[in-house]
This record gives structure tokens, sequence and C-alpha cells, in this order.
């Protein structure tokens, strides 16, 4: 190659390079009103790298090389180096020459993505999406066209979506949706480090004179919880509402203190709040209408088990050997849906979720499990004669019991998962010498399961291959209420402990004693709702004169917040937040001379 065309190259090449560069000058102020849909392809630049890929194609024949469509990195680090040897001789060594400066050019230039000038900005999108964030951010990293493409708020509320941030939001919510993740992952930090740590408030909520705790429930956040002396009470830990409301239940307001009956079960919802009394009645609150029973419901023997949907506003009561379906209607009236007549007294039941227009129920009796379906009669589901049945727990399409075994043929206690579809056994898992008192398959992260057995261990639950994960010697009279999440577990026992657990590391991060068993434990990723509950409900009046006294025996709810935003009404304790016209503190054995006004 001769002179004239290496001066008539360098000339084009640099004619070319100020054309797209005053291109690039005249678009910046259109990129940063809106977003161009190819950032770094703008009109002409297609044809501007043509044009170099093609004199570049002339170059390398002319230098008596094979024709390439693409200079990859090797090819131009190879070049480099060449670059910095000594000057080649005369004749086709000046080719070489010429096509290593041109890719020197090349590489100064980061302004001309040649690796996507054919890719469209929605292709590479969608390219993007199967990366997570430590890939997003490396692909920031390359170049300015990738790091457009990488910092698209498409990308970043997906991955919100996936990690469950904010599922209830639109992409238009937020101006940056990286920003938001990276805020949502801190915040997440946070909660952990104080679960571990057991940084946050606790407070123990308000019980009621001379009366013990029943039976407690929850359901995000919201508490309500039932005593001997009919009462029937609802707390809103989300606000801190100590002064809660009271439900009322209709009875007769000449009757003495204590002639009420006492309340067996209590449930709720995000919309309903249910309870059942000794004398089997059953009321029904809708918590957004009032504390006035919407529906009420008697039956002619005591209620043995309630069960109420965690969406929705499906009832189920077992009474005697009769099994009642509420629902409701078109006009939202809730009505008898289905009855249906076991063999047995039931002793566990609970609602299946998201089931449709037709609701579905699993009840226990004895050793017999039954499948009930509204549009069907009582279907038995599982039956082994002297296996009865301990614990129970139901999922969306799937049913996990506890079944204790006896006879001459031991083969252990175990727990079954039956599928709800096909009403068959899908595995058979542990191998316990004592009884399972719990069991939790609802709230447990997918293909996992964990258990509380009255041999003192809480036990993980492999469903994939039927085995177990993970045992945990945790309470020393028997386990009574268990949950896990992705990494921790919330256990309580017989003893009144409650233990937290980071099964990942098998580590015991802290526990909390009371003098009752636990019987209720629910936990979000910022609070944990815990009950003691007595094991006796009779009422003495002698021993409910002190405030010691009464202590021992009413029970104890008690909620804790481990989120460090929400801890500024934590400075005054409960017996300091109570009103100028309170009577003498008889609950704790003090009269409030200076009440807690507020200020």
């Amino acid at each position: 190659m001769n002179n004239p065309s290496l001066d008539e190259f360098r000339r084009c090449w640099q004619e070319e390079l100020a054309q797209a560069q005053a291109v690039r000058k005249r678009r910046r102020p259109e990129a940063a009103e809106r977003r161009p849909r190819r950032p770094d392809v703008g009109p002409g630049r297609g044809e501007q790298a043509s044009g170099y890929l093609a004199l570049a194609q002339g170059l390398l024949e002319g230098a008596g090389r094979p024709p390439a469509a693409r200079v990859t990195r090797t090819e131009r680090q190879d070049a480099a180096s060449r670059s910095r040897s000594p000057p080649a001789r005369e004749g086709a060594g000046g080719g070489e020459q010429l096509v290593d400066q041109l890719i020197r050019d090349l590489n100064e230039m980061d302004d001309v993505p040649f690796f996507d000038i054919q890719l469209p900005y929605e292709l590479a999108i969608n390219i993007f999406q199967y990366l997570d964030r430590q890939d997003l951010g490396r692909c920031a990293q390359v170049s300015k066209t990738w790091k457009v493409i990488a910092e698209d708020e498409v990308l970043w509320y997906r991955l919100c979506q996936q990690e469950g941030h904010l599922p209830e939001s639109s992409i238009s919510d937020y101006s940056c949706w990286k920003l938001i993740f990276r805020e949502c992952r801190a915040r997440e930090h946070m909660l952990r480090t104080n679960w571990k740590n057991r940084k946050g408030a606790v407070s123990e909520l308000e019980h009621i004179p001379d009366a013990v705790l029943c039976d407690v429930h929850s359901h995000d956040g919201v508490v309500i919880a039932g005593y001997t002396s009919g009462d029937v009470r609802v707390w809103d830990t989300r606000t801190w509402d100590y002064i809660a409301p009271f439900l009322d239940s209709e009875y007769d307001e000449d009757d003495e203190p204590g002639m009420q009956p006492y309340v067996s079960f209590v449930r709720i919802n995000s919309s309903l709040a249910v309870a059942a009394y000794e004398d089997g009645v059953l009321n029904i609150w809708d918590l957004r209408t009032g504390k006035y029973p919407i529906h009420r419901f008697e039956h002619d023997a005591r209620i043995q088990a309630l069960a109420l949907s965690r969406e929705g506003a499906t009832v189920a009561t077992a009474s005697a050997f009769d099994v009642v379906m509420l629902h409701p209607n078109e006009k939202g009236c809730l009505q008898i849906a289905a009855e249906f007549e076991v063999q047995k007294l039931v002793d566990y039941l609970e609602i299946v979720p998201d089931t449709g227009r037709y609701p579905v129920a699993v009840a226990t009796a004895g050793d017999l499990v039954y499948l009930l379906k509204a549009d069907d009669s009582a279907r038995t589901l599982h039956y082994v004669y002297g296996q009865p049945v301990t614990c129970l727990d139901v999922s969306a399409n799937q049913a996990a019991f506890g079944v204790k075994s006896l006879g001459w043929v031991y083969e252990g206690n175990k727990i079954l998962v039956y599928s709800l579809e096909a009403e068959r056994c899908l595995s058979k898992l542990g191998n316990a010498l004592g009884d399972f008192t719990c069991v939790n398959l609802r709230d447990s992260p997918p293909s996992l399961m964990v258990s509380g057995n009255m041999d003192r261990r809480v036990r993980i639950h492999d469903l994939r291959t039927d085995k177990i994960a993970l045992s945990l010697s945790a309470h020393q009279l028997g386990v009574s209420a268990v949950q896990m999440d992705d990494w921790k577990i919330v256990s309580g026992g017989e003893e009144g402990l409650v233990s937290v657990w980071d099964y990942r590391m098998n580590q015991k991060l802290w526990e909390v004693h009371s003098r009752h068993p636990v019987r209720h434990i629910a936990f979000s990723s910022h609070s944990l709702i815990t009950a003691n509950v007595p094991y006796e409900r009779v009422v003495r009046n002698s021993d409910l004169d002190g405030f010691a006294t009464h202590r021992r025996h009413r029970g104890l709810i008690h909620a804790y917040e481990f989120a460090v935003d929400q801890l500024a009404f934590q400075s005054a304790l409960p017996v300091c937040r109570s009103s100028c016209d309170t009577m003498a503190g008889h609950n704790y054995d003090l009269a409030l001379a200076f009440p807690y006004d507020g200020i």
C-alpha cells in the first residue's frame, strides 16, 4: 500500500470521527429529556460504523490477511503488544503497521459500540432480564451502553418483585427502582440483624382483670384473645393501640361477672373475628363495621374445633358429630354452605386456602382424616385403626398430620403428607418415639416443613427426599408451637420457653421464658406475637386479689417489634398510659397518683 492511500485513510477517518462526535453532541440534549430507544445508535451511526469496517476490511485484504467481520478483544491486545515492538520491514510489514494503527484508534474510541450495533434496545432488555443484581452491577461497568441497559427501571422493578419487595406496587410508583431495591435490601439486613441480636421493642398486651386467658390468635399483626369472663378483645400491634376494644358478645348485661360462658376458641383474619363459647354459641364480627356481631350461630353441644380461612369469609365449626361450613352468599350474608356428619368427635379442623367458589376443609377425628368439600359429601382421606392423629396443618394442595403408632406392630410416630387433589399419601416423614404435637406446612419455605415433638426436638423435613434435614433439641417438656421461614425457626415449649434459632448455622439466637405453655406463635419479617395460655381455666377470686398471684394464673401475650423506626412510643410503660380518670390500679397494687398524660 502506498502513502497516498494512507493519507486518504487518515483524512476519511478524521472526517467521519468529527461527524460522529457532532451527531452525538446534537443528540445529547434530547437524551436528557427522554430516554432513547437505542442510546448509542443515532441516525447514521450504523452507516458510519459499517464504513469503518469496510475500510478496515480493505486494509486487511491489502495486507494479505483474510477478511474478518469483527475484531475481537484478543486480536486488539495482540496488535497493541506488537505495536510496542520495533518497526517491521517495508512491503507487507507496512500494511501490518496500518492495521495495528487502526486497532489502536478503535481501542481509544469507546463511543463506538461495535458489539451491539445491530442489537435493538428491547432485545437487550430481554437478554438482561435473566441476570441477577450482581451480574447487572458487573455489566454496568462494561461500557456506557451497557450501563444504560443494566440500570433500566424495568429490570430493577422486576428484581424487587422477585425478591418480595413492595409486591403490590407498580413500576410507575417510583422513579428509581435501583435505589428502592437498595433501600429494601438495607432494611432487610437491618431487620435480620435486630432479630439475631434481639434488638427492638417488646410489650405485654394488657390483660383483663379477674379473668384467665383461654385462647389467642393473630393475623398480620392483629391479635384476638378470649377469656374466662366471656370477653373477647382485639389489639392492632401495627399501630401499638394498647387501648384495645372489646367485642360485644350480646349476652345479657344483667348477668353477674363469672356467669357468662368461657371462650373456647378465637380466630381472626383481615376482615372477620370469630369466637366460640363453651355453651355452643358462635359469634362473628366484621372488623370494618363495629364491635357488634354480624352473625350468631348456636350449636346444641360444645364446639370442639373452629377454623377460619386466612383470606375470605369461610368459617367451619365442629360440634358433637357434625361439621358446619359457613360461607357468604352472593349478597355477602353468611349462610350454611355445607353440613357433614362424621363418626367420631373432631379434634382438629383446618380450611384449605385458595379453593375458589366452593370451600374445602380437612378434619381429623381420632384415627380418621376427612376431606370435606362443600359441593360433595365427606370423603375419608386417611384411616388406620388404632393410630390417632396428633396434629394437623394444610396448604393449598397438601395436608400434613402427625400419626401416633400403637398396637403390636410399632412403626414409630410419623408425619404423613397427603395430596388433596389425588387424595393419596405422598410422604411418610420421621420415625420418632414421642408424639408429634405441632406441624407447620403452610408458612414453611417450598419443599420444607417444620414440626415439633414431645421428645423435645424440632425437626425440619425435606419433602423432596423424605428425610430430616435438621433436628434440634429445643424444649425440655416438649414442643407446643413452631414456625419457620427461609433462615430462622421460632419454637415454643410446654415449659413456657420461646426460642429463636438460625437453622442454617444450627445455633440458638435467644430465648424468653414465661410461666405457662406457649400456645400461639406468629411472626413476620419485623414482628413476633407469642401467647402463653394456662392449663387451668378455673378462676379463684381469692387468688386474683394481688397482682403477683394474678400474673401466675392469667396468661400472657407478648408483641415484639424489630423495626427500629417504630420504637418512639415505647418510651412510656403501659402502666403509665392510663388516663386521669382511671380508678385506683387494682391490677398493679398501686394507685396512679400521677398518670402519664401523653405530653
